[in-house]
């Protein structure tokens, strides 16, 4: 991959966010064997934790932390009979009655790259303080972070660490967004790891053909110039739209303002910021029923006609889709494999994060350090923890 060489050495203070985007398809194997070997372990847990008292799960984190669990959510409630829930920890630090229930037993699983964050650990203290009967997953990068040693001293916590790469040191969570995840979806589907093995191997397939081929391809989009960044997507891809959104934000240290939306909600009153500086990337589902929607959307916004520029973002390409967006990224399909969207989505954030380090260098910030200022730090400070 000639082009990282190039930004390493060209662009000062990229260093770690380039290494870090482009590691993730090696990354993913080895969060796939990580699962492998602790399978009968996290089994064990899940069994009676969940399984065996009809436990209510809640996903939590704080930014991008929160965003895997907005990105699982929708796939796990369809395929678990069991109350699921995603809840920022900064919501529940604030209001923690509003979420967290005494008389119903839960499973806090947070995610966390640091486990450092102060309303992460607040929150793991408030579930043991607040509800009768509830037990933990920590989801980590950092194994010297607090949560990680709270989770050591607690037979009902489950700890699960990512690989020690993936604790991200640039400014912006790629990696460890996309480890954690992936963690997660294997842990609540372990019988289907097997499939799901073999599914992750094309995705790490696909990104590494993202990361050689389709370089040039964004760079495009980013000399275009726009002034400001929508991101859609249905369902799972909701999620992912909006830890792209977030992506872009962090790296261009807030000088393009993006917003995130879903497909069908964008028409209400949203659709109002579109203008000719409007850059619009559409993530596409694999699901043919949901796809309706989202092509007819691409034919409302070429009908809108004016300058703003429309790009698809799809794998199991359609022929009119060319025809109805300004630019498409297709992931190419592979013989007998089809990716459900909660996979696919790996693939679609490897092109979120390019374009927004891409235009972060365009723009002159730096994107391992983008607020070099303080204003807003790696790992949030200055928030007071109160007693509840």
């Amino acid at each position: 991959m000639g082009f990282v060489k190039s930004l390493q050495e060209e662009i000062k203070g990229a260093k770690h966010t380039v290494k870090e985007i482009l590691q993730q398809p090696e990354l993913w194997l080895q969060t796939v064997g990580m699962i492998e070997k602790q399978k009968a372990a996290i089994q064990d847990f899940i069994s009676q934790k969940i399984f065996a008292k009809q436990a209510r799960i809640i996903f939590t984190g704080a930014g991008t932390s929160a965003y895997v669990g907005n990105t699982l959510t929708p796939l796990l409630r369809k395929e678990l009979p069991y109350q699921i829930d995603s809840i920022s920890t900064t919501d529940i630090v604030t209001n923690p009655l509003n979420y967290l229930k005494a008389e119903v037993p839960t499973v806090l699983v947070s995610f966390a790259r640091s486990g450092n964050s102060p309303e992460s650990v607040a929150t793991y203290s408030l579930a043991k303080k607040l509800i009768n009967n509830v037990s933990q997953i920590i989801i980590t990068c950092n194994p010297e972070g607090q949560l990680a040693k709270e989770a050591s001293k607690d037979e009902n916590t489950l700890l699960l660490l990512m690989p020690e790469e993936s604790n991200d040191q640039g400014f912006a969570m790629t990696s460890s967004f996309s480890c954690m995840y992936l963690c997660a979806l294997l842990t609540f589907q372990l019988d289907q790891l097997d499939e799901l093995k073999r599914k992750v191997e094309v995705v790490s397939k696909n990104a590494e053909r993202i990361l050689t081929n389709q370089y040039k391809s964004i760079k495009k989009l980013v000399n275009l110039n726009k002034k400001r960044v929508v991101y859609l997507g249905s369902s799972t891809l909701k999620g992912l739209a909006q830890e792209a959104s977030l992506k872009h934000l962090e790296l261009t240290s807030g000088k393009i303002p993006t917003f995130h939306e879903s497909v069908l909600g964008f028409r209400h009153g949203p659709k109002s910021l579109v203008d000719d500086e409007t850059l619009i990337f559409v993530f596409l589902s694999n699901d043919p029923y949901t796809r309706k929607y989202e092509i007819d959307l691409l034919k409302e916004l070429k009908n809108d006609a004016g300058g703003k520029t429309v790009v698809a973002v799809v794998n199991n390409n359609d022929e009119e889709i060319g025809e109805i967006c300004d630019c498409a990224f297709i992931i190419p399909e592979q013989e007998n494999i089809h990716l459900e969207d909660h996979l696919i989505a790996l693939n679609y954030l490897i092109i979120g994060q390019l374009f927004a380090l891409l235009n972060s260098i365009h723009l002159g910030v730096t994107p391992d350090n983008p607020s070099p200022t303080g204003m807003v730090n790696r790992v949030v400070k200055g928030v007071n923890i109160y007693n509840f």
